[in-house]
Parts: structure tokens; C-alpha cells; sequence
């Protein structure tokens, strides 16, 4: 049996491969492949968010995935932020290229210059755009799969509006659309504002979404930035106001990626042995498991038939594995490996008595129901799991965080893997010495500055203007 909490990288290699998530033996480093299950459970997410972008007003779009340089070149901190990890083309076979093109890191330089066609006057204001695709980084640091790579899927957002008042709601919009898929995927998390050094390169400031990883380090899972008039004034995003005037417009961009939101999933809800997927998201949410005894194979397999088509008459996503190469405890443990919600067990008793044995999970209880009362108590099941999942989601962040008031606890505390919040005075040079003497960075003030600093700062002594965490990151 795998041990998560005691190797939480070797734990996550085997599960991500042996349940079919991806697969990171592709030759270029860097870059992965996803596999059946994965992709599905990546297309679930997607689409969860999509829906809920569309929902609020987002028009789906897709643009191509190279940027002429020149349109790169547009914003000067955007490049500053960026040029180091650009992946570049110059050559179409043995022609080189009149300008060179980039595989887009983000999509900024790329959806501006088409939005300075689209939008002429007032009345096309607000604008909202979403594409899920791939982007593309040279990380230079250690790759891992799914929480950093070369490669990426994820869903980004762009918005441009009349005015900052405007964007800013757009902002806050975008923060609670993001913590509708969070939350119906049962993960906790730390809304965060970026200091200005570690913001998106171009904006006005930047919120993340940080989570815990068993491994003591946080993961970012979204991103949502306040551009205000940055890109508009390098790119010439200007509209007609009501009274003739010419105005910029002001813009807001967000990235969820799809990847490291798997990750977290993997993380967050996993055992010893394997996922635990949320419902929401789970691409079977009930396998039915025949138990054939001799004599009564067909019976069994007719009756679990019986109560997939019950199920799926309810709009539950079921499957009957009915693979006679493997016995009833191989497909245990692959469909747990898997993370399945519930498992339906039917053998020779339940077939007599027309019941069916129904397994969490997440807690692995038992329960045994009517057929004719199956469907009410799987959709009761799944529900109790997902707030089981999210409720132990949440009590184990809530363990992981800690406080420092001197700079030997932070370091004490950052070498036993906890996040950590401390009196900061807001100067960018005590959180570079927070950097270079802990292992561990400032990643951030609450969001919605719901805590007030209390004490001086623990590296300067001067007055601590925020609560900020610090943690260890990828």
C-alpha cells in the first residue's frame, strides 16, 4: 500500500501514471501527455468553468497560438516578465522568417490587437473573451507534471471595459467565479494579493489563489489581475465615450490552470490508495461491481445491468465492469485507484433479495438499499462525500497554517512544511530577506483584508502594515 503523508512525490508519480492521469515519459521534457482519465476529468473542470464564464457574460473565442514579435513587444514589463521563458520560431522548413513568431505564454500581445478592431465606440463595452488551449513556457526550473511544465492547459479570460471602476468589478467578479469551481471541487484555499514584485507582468496588481500540498509547499491554482490602463496605452485600445471623446478602455485578464487544479484535486482528496475524485468531476460516479458465483453468472450481470440503467435513467454517470479477466478484488482496487465516488456491489444475495450493496470511497462504509430506492441513495452518497471531501479539505488547511513573531520561529516553522503568517511592514527588501534566509517567500496579504497586522514587522522592527504568508512554492 502506498504511503501519501510519508512520500507525498513518489505516492503522487505512481497514482498520476498507474490511474491513467498523465504520462510524463514524453521525449521532451517538459511536456506531457494526458491520458483517458485524465483528459476527461481536465475536460470536466474546463467545462465546469466554462459554463460559468459564459454564464456571466464571457464569449467563447479561440486564437491562434503564435504571436508575431512585434506585438510582443507592445508592453514593456509584460516583456521584461516574459522574454526570458519564450519559446521562439524563426524558420518554416529551411526559410527563415521575415519576423520572428512565439508560441504564446499568455495571451495578452496575441488578443489585444484584434480587440483594437472590435471595439469602436462605448457600446462595445464591456467585453468579455475566454479560450481554454495550451501555452507555453521554458520553465527553467525543475519540471513536474502537472504543477510545472513547458506546456500547459488552462482557461484564460480577458476583459476590457469603459473605465477602472468598472474592470475593478470585473476583478471581483472573476474571484468569485473562480471559487464557484474551487468550492464544487471541494479544495481550500488562501485568496492572496501579489506583492508588487511577484505581480503579473503588466499589471496594476495581481490576486492568486494559493492552496496546500501535502509536501508542505503551496500551489497556485488561479490568477486574476487588475490591468487597468497598461495594455490599452500599448496597444491603442481606445473607444468612443457617449460625448464624442476618445477614451482608453481598461482591461482585466484571468488564468486557471486546468493542470494544477487535477493536482490539487490528487492532493487534497487522495488515500494510500489512490484518487478520490468529487463527484462533480468524477468521469464514472458509481461502478457497478457483479460478484458471479458460479451457476449464477448471468443472473448477476443481468442485474447489475438493472442497476446501471436505474442510475442511468437519473442522470448519474455509471459503467458495470463486467470484465471477466479480472476477480471482484482487482477491480476494487482499480476503480479505487481511480476514485470513483461509490461502488455498487451485486452478487447471488443481492439479485435474490433485489438489492444492492453500496461502498463509499471516501470512508469505504457500507450500505445495502432497495433497488427501487438505489438511485435516491447514491445521489444522497455522493452529495455526503463531496462535503466530506471539502470539509476535510479545509480542517487540513487550516492545520497546515501557523504564525511567526520573530524570524527563527518563521524559519523553524517553514522547515516543518507550514504556512505561515507573519507582521509585514510592506517593504519589498524585508520580504527579499525573508527569501534569502528562509525556504520559503512572502506570496502575498489577504485579499479581502480581513486581518489587520498587530506588532512590528519581524524583519525590520518597523511598523507592519500587512499579514502576509509566507510559504514554500513550486
Amino acid at each position: 500500500m502506498m504511503q501519501k503523508d510519508e512520500d507525498f512525490t513518489g505516492w503522487f508519480e505512481r497514482v498520476i501514471l498507474e490511474a491513467q492521469i498523465v504520462d510524463d515519459r514524453y521525449p521532451v521534457k517538459g511536456f506531457t501527455v494526458y491520458m483517458g482519465w485524465g483528459y476527461r476529468i481536465a475536460r470536466a473542470i474546463a467545462r465546469m468553468l466554462e459554463e460559468k464564464l459564459e454564464e456571466e457574460g464571457h464569449q467563447p473565442v479561440q486564437f491562434p497560438v503564435v504571436i508575431p514579435e512585434d506585438a510582443f513587444m507592445r508592453e514593456a514589463e509584460h516583456i521584461e516578465g516574459f522574454a526570458a521563458s519564450v519559446f521562439w520560431i524563426t524558420h518554416a522548413g529551411d526559410t527563415k522568417l521575415d519576423r520572428r513568431l512565439l508560441l504564446r505564454p499568455t495571451s495578452e500581445t496575441a488578443i489585444y490587437p484584434i480587440f483594437k478592431l472590435w471595439i469602436r465606440s462605448h457600446a462595445d463595452l464591456p467585453l468579455r473573451v475566454h479560450q481554454t488551449c495550451n501555452v507555453y513556457r521554458y520553465e527553467t526550473k525543475a519540471t513536474r507534471p502537472l504543477y510545472r511544465g513547458r506546456e500547459f492547459l488552462w482557461n484564460e479570460a480577458h476583459t476590457a471595459h469603459a473605465d477602472y471602476e468598472d474592470a475593478e468589478r470585473q476583478v471581483r467578479k472573476g474571484v468569485e467565479i473562480y471559487r464557484y469551481v474551487y468550492d464544487r471541487l471541494g479544495l481550500s484555499y488562501l485568496i492572496l494579493r501579489r506583492p508588487d514584485f511577484d505581480k503579473f507582468a503588466g499589471a496594476v496588481y495581481s490576486i492568486a489563489f494559493d492552496t496546500w500540498n501535502p509536501d508542505g509547499k503551496v500551489n497556485q491554482i488561479g490568477t486574476v489581475h487588475e490591468l487597468g490602463e497598461n495594455f490599452a496605452k500599448a496597444f491603442e485600445l481606445e473607444y468612443e465615450d457617449e460625448r464624442g471623446g476618445r477614451r482608453l478602455v481598461s482591461t482585466t485578464c484571468y488564468g486557471m490552470g486546468i493542470g494544477r487544479v487535477i493536482a490539487a484535486v490528487i492532493a487534497h482528496h487522495g488515500d494510500d490508495h489512490g484518487l478520490i475524485l468529487p463527484p462533480a468531476i468524477a468521469p464514472i460516479q458509481v461502478i457497478v461491481i457483479p460478484i458471479p458465483f458460479k451457476g449464477f453468472e448471468e443472473s448477476v450481470k443481468g442485474y447489475a445491468r438493472e442497476v446501471e440503467a436505474a442510475l442511468k435513467e437519473r442522470g448519474v454517470r455509471v459503467a458495470v465492469d463486467d470484465d471477466d479477466r479480472l476477480r471482484p478484488g482487482e477491480k476494487y482496487y482499480k476503480w479505487e485507484m481511480y476514485g470513483v465516488p461509490l461502488r455498487a456491489e451485486v452478487g447471488p444475495s443481492e439479485v435474490q433479495e433485489r438489492t444492492v450493496t453500496l461502498v463509499r470511497r471516501d470512508t469505504f462504509e457500507r450500505s445495502k438499499v432497495g433497488l427501487e430506492k438505489v438511485v435516491d441513495a447514491a445521489e444522497a452518497l455522493l452529495e455526503t462525500i463531496y462535503q466530506n471531501l471539502r470539509e476535510r479539505s479545509w480542517r487540513r488547511l487550516e492545520s497546515e497554517m501557523a504564525h511567526a513573531e520573530s524570524l527563527e520561529k518563521l524559519k523553524a516553522l517553514i522547515e516543518e512544511r507550514k504556512i505561515v503568517k507573519i507582521n509585514w511592514c510592506g517593504d519589498p527588501h524585508c520580504a527579499f530577506r525573508i527569501k534569502d534566509e528562509v525556504a520559503g517567500e512572502v506570496r502575498g496579504t489577504p485579499w479581502n483584508g480581513a486581518e489587520e497586522a498587530k506588532g512590528p514587522c519581524i524583519i525590520c522592527g518597523g511598523e507592519a502594515k500587512h499579514v502576509a504568508i509566507v510559504a514554500r512554492t513550486f
